[in-house]
């Protein structure tokens, strides 16, 4: 297998070095940039349903690491209470809105996911006293709008356009923050003098709106550093110190960017690579520099740009999050071999993954066959195949796109039940 290409060009390093700064200057400049006047004393920090956000177990997948000769672990953030890594994500955006007064107390969080990230801010946003208004595209996965809805969110299923459309997802989840603030603004002018009531876009927010928050996860760097802060140091502290490669893939890019950064500054040998689906431009910007041609522009695309069954990774645009990510290389990862290693797993380790934790394990046997036996190899279990079922586990739509699983072991990857790896070469096992 050929290795993947090293970050290219002086003009990647800067724009991460510029990056980096950006985020130290809005760092310390983030509790000057709201009105104290809306500022909170965040409740429950630490304490409830949070305190059981994070310090998941990191465990070892023993069927790939016996099959590599490597030690892969994987960080089981599935056992968030939310059932994703996103539970991270969502405290620390919320945390830090009341803190600086984006988010009233009792306030209304909005934001367009395509599904975990909703689900971990539908989680979590009670415990803050706060509600949530979810737009999700309609090709995701529809349990997980019935998880959503079910923990009491608003949810706005559409169809997925281009980011650049007044009507993508995330678009309209910007646009429902700014209607419920001012709904909030008008209800308090007339709550003095009438009984009337007005009513957002199907938001469920009333006479007793106290406004709305967009939570932007692609940008909004609280998701770097919930990271920075939270799972990166987790991951250095049940390793002891001893690794030697991180691998992710990146939607949003703050999970592969705060660890990587992290992980760096601890260790610069250690190596961070990203695992890239397929249709995302991101292993071009890791290996060449350069995402896309003109014609490939996202701005350009008239459908959903992503041609992919993965949900969740992927991305033809390059985010403030994933400017913040320290990496060596990238892979490319296919749907086929998300779909083997999810069947895999389940079989040999008894692992029900979702499909961006199943392509994370594609990550790590890649890194393996790049590297040879001996090292250490950390992942990201990012959730279950719970929010899964209707579509990364359902027969009938893997046949309709010809990806019926059928390996009966790690073959997909070229290991196959009599071989193992040895400097990056398949020979008989003894």
């Amino acid at each position: 297998m050929a290795p993947p290409a090293r970050t290219a060009g002086a003009a990647v390093t800067a724009l991460s070095v510029i990056a980096m700064l950006s985020y130290i200057i809005l760092s310390n400049s983030r509790s000057r940039s709201k009105s104290s006047s809306r500022r909170a004393t965040v409740k429950n920090s630490g304490s409830g349903l949070v305190a059981a956000i994070g310090n998941t177990p990191l465990i070892r997948i023993n069927s790939l690491s016996d099959a590599t000769g490597c030690e892969i672990l994987g960080k089981a953030e599935f056992l968030n209470p939310g059932g994703s890594v996103k539970d991270r994500v969502a405290v620390k955006i919320i945390e830090e809105a009341l803190e600086t007064g984006a988010l009233a107390p009792g306030g209304v969080v909005t934001e367009g996911s395509a599904g975990s990230t909703a689900i971990s801010l539908a989680t979590v946003a009670p415990a803050y006293g706060c509600r949530c208004h979810v737009v999700i595209p309609d090709d995701a996965a529809i349990e997980k709008s019935q998880i959503l809805e079910a923990l009491g969110a608003t949810v706005e299923r559409v169809r997925p356009v281009s980011i650049t459309h007044r009507e993508h997802f995330v678009n309209i989840a910007r646009r429902r923050a700014s209607e419920m603030n001012e709904l909030a603004l008008k209800n308090e002018k007339i709550s003095e003098t009438s009984n009337h009531i007005v009513e957002s876009h199907g938001s469920n927010c009333l006479a007793d709106c106290k406004g709305g928050f967009f939570a932007d996860q692609f940008e909004n760097l609280a998701n770097f550093r919930a990271h920075y802060e939270g799972t990166g140091p987790e991951i250095w502290e049940q390793v002891g110190g001893k690794l030697d490669a991180f691998v992710a893939a990146a939607g949003t890019g703050g999970t592969v960017a705060g660890v990587s950064r992290f992980l760096k500054e601890k260790k610069s040998s250690i190596k961070c690579f990203l695992i890239d689906p397929p249709g995302s431009g991101l292993f071009n910007k890791v290996t060449r520099g350069v995402m896309y041609t003109r014609e490939e522009a996202e701005g350009r695309r008239l459908k959903n740009p992503f041609d992919t069954i993965t949900e969740g990774i992927g991305i033809n645009r390059l985010t403030e999050n994933f400017k913040l990510a320290a990496l060596d290389g990238a892979f490319r990862g296919s749907d086929r071999e998300a779909v083997e290693m999810s069947r895999y797993l389940l079989k040999t380790d008894g692992l029900f993954l979702g499909s961006s934790s199943a392509m994370n394990c594609v990550g790590a046997v890649k890194v393996a066959q790049k590297m040879g036996p001996g090292h250490t190899i950390v992942t990201v279990l990012c959730d279950s195949g719970m929010r899964h079922l209707s579509k990364f586990y359902d027969a009938q739509y893997l046949s309709q796109h010809e990806l019926t699983p059928s390996a009966s072991g790690l073959e997909f990857l070229g290991l196959g039940a009599d071989m193992k790896i040895l400097n990056g070469k398949h020979t008989p096992k003894s």
